[in-house]
């Protein structure tokens, strides 16, 4: 009978030994379950990454070619010879009337370029701020416009706004202190903006060519 008993107890014991208890079994569930979240968010990221890899090689489409030296790389400019523009339109008063204060405003930095060949001290200050009136200077420049279809209008966009900058620039470069003589190094920072300057009328009227 004792020894019944004791067969009985060993072989009980010897069960629960060998059988995963309760909290294994808990435990071994919630690593599972905590792999599988870890697996599904590498997953995921992983796909979010490569899709975005994949939109990074998507060809993008040309707004616009390139024109010449100006505004090489911008996709705002064109190519004045592949502008399109209203002939009957560029003819008419009004947008002729833009054009030729345009060439005014050409004319007038040329005069500039050429007092300071014949004096490099010349104040080119007062003649800055008489010939190019903003409030004007605006009127004139978009005049063309109408005469263009909305891609060149961006390009000729552009030039405007370089124009209005390059002014800007030059009133600053060209600006002296009182008995200050001004030297070959700031002569030629003048002298460069008045070319700069030059160049973006050029640009602008080629677009009524």
């Amino acid at each position: 009978m004792k020894f019944s008993t004791f067969a009985t107890l060993l072989f009980i014991t010897g069960s629960e030994a060998f059988a995963p208890g309760v909290s294994n079994v808990q435990s071994t569930a919630l690593n599972a379950e905590k792999e599988n979240m870890s697996t599904r968010k590498e997953f995921v990221q992983q796909s979010v990454g490569t899709l975005a890899a994949s939109f990074a090689f998507l060809p993008v489409k040309a707004n616009a070619a390139k024109y010449g030296g100006f505004g090489a790389g911008s996709p705002e400019v064109i190519d004045p010879k592949d502008a399109i523009v209203d002939a009957d339109i560029l003819k008419s008063d009004s947008v002729q009337k833009g054009l030729a204060a345009v060439r005014q405003y050409k004319q007038s930095v040329a005069d500039m370029k050429a007092s300071l060949a014949s004096d490099s001290q010349a104040d080119i200050g007062p003649k800055i701020r008489k010939d190019f009136d903003f409030s004007v200077l605006r009127t004139d420049l978009n005049a063309i416009n109408v005469a263009l279809d909305e891609d060149t209008q961006r390009g000729t966009d552009r030039i405007v706004r370089a124009i209005l900058q390059d002014i800007t620039e030059l009133e600053v470069s060209q600006k002296q202190k009182p008995g200050v003589p001004r030297s070959e190094t700031r002569l030629k920072n003048v002298c460069g903006k008045l070319d700069k300057l030059e160049k973006s009328f050029d640009d602008y009227l080629a677009f009524a060519n």
